[in-house]
């Protein structure tokens, strides 16, 4: 795989539509986290604000029993405290079954409703929060590494993005990241002893965030990173690759087009591997997807999996619920304003 081959295949795409799709919590911006338990129920972690972290919020989990179709609120993994949001995750299940979450967010936030302006604030320390009763209850401890004392690392914290999967050493990974000004620096955690403690940092992106990754069997994994190579660029997905069970990663090539970001990745049950990401291309808003059905060396051209009224959307996250059918969560701006909703898509 090189990087025009990619890109012919980026430039193929034909628009689709999604058999179905739907509003499924409406005011909030979402950025949902979406994971499967083993009784079959989706569980949704998402921001519970209409705002991007502007003022106070929290992290809320949503569960659906019908594959979807409805969701109702079971419980609060991290309740933000005074003057702070609670809103940046990663999320997977533990070995042991236990819904695990990493959470960060912004210090010196308004009140809900009193934006707070974008300099203002600290990432907060990632707390780490656990639920043995499918996200009913939580507990949480706020134990947890600073970055490498060295550049977007200094005076900062990690801020957590994406799926947590399970190593084939057993141990969980995490990805995070650190930004400052215009700089980016994306990396991963693991834990040994089933998601209670993290460290043993691992850079993956130097100048990516937002990275989703997938280990895809036998040690070897997958990443898609949303790009900052220059300020104010259109950013796009890189795809980046482990053959060593995640220590040493290697840059493959571009995954999306410019404005089209950002990405999850999830192996399907024939061993196909999609990429759902955000798409914010002029006259095109929605979600899109990609196929590669040989580990990701060759993706199949774009296809839509929802139409997005704004640019403001995205975000996906993607179970797949029986061989070919798929549900997606997303988000998107409804309107001007602070009108926001998490929709899903369902799609084979």
């Amino acid at each position: 795989m090189n990087r025009r081959q990619l890109l012919v295949g980026l430039a193929a795409a034909l628009p689709g539509s999604a058999a179905e799709a739907w509003t499924a919590i409406q005011g909030v911006c979402a950025w949902p986290n979406l994971q499967r338990l083993s009784d079959g129920t989706l569980v949704a972690i998402i921001f519970n604000q209409p705002c991007h972290g502007e003022w106070e919020g929290d992290l809320d989990c949503w569960a659906s029993t019908d594959e979807g179709r409805t969701w109702k609120f079971t419980g609060r993994p991290a309740p933000h405290e005074s003057r702070t949001n609670r809103m940046n995750c990663a999320a997977g299940i533990a070995r042991n079954g236990d819904l695990v979450v990493l959470v960060s967010g912004w210090s010196n936030r308004e009140s809900a409703g009193n934006p707070t302006p974008a300099t203002r604030g600290q990432v907060l320390k990632p707390w780490v929060c656990r639920s043995r009763d499918g996200g009913r209850t939580w507990v949480h401890s706020t134990a947890f590494p600073d970055p490498p004392p060295a550049g977007t690392g200094i005076d900062n914290q990690f801020i957590p993005f994406g799926d947590i999967h399970k190593a084939a050493d057993g141990a969980l990974v995490a990805s995070v990241y650190t930004r400052k000004n215009d700089g980016r620096n994306n990396g991963l955690l693991r834990s040994a002893d089933d998601g209670r403690t993290w460290g043993n940092w691992v850079e993956l992106n130097p100048i990516g965030n937002e990275t989703a990754i997938l280990h895809v069997g036998e040690g070897k994994w997958l990443a898609a990173s949303r790009m900052f190579e220059r300020p104010g660029d259109a950013h796009h997905l890189e795809l980046f690759s482990s053959t060593d069970d995640a220590q040493a990663w290697r840059r493959r090539g571009p995954l999306t087009l410019p404005g089209q970001i950002t990405g999850h990745l999830t192996r399907r049950k024939d061993g196909s591997i999609l990429l759902s990401y955000g798409n914010r291309n002029a006259g095109n808003f929605g979600v899109d997807g990609r196929i590669s059905r040989d580990g990701g060396d060759h993706w199949g051209a774009p296809f839509r999996i929802a139409a997005c009224p704004q640019s403001d959307c995205g975000y996906p996250a993607s179970v797949e619920l029986s061989p070919g059918e798929v549900v997606t969560a997303y988000y998107t701006r409804v309107s001007h304003g602070r009108h926001y909703e998490m929709r899903v898509a369902r799609w084979a």
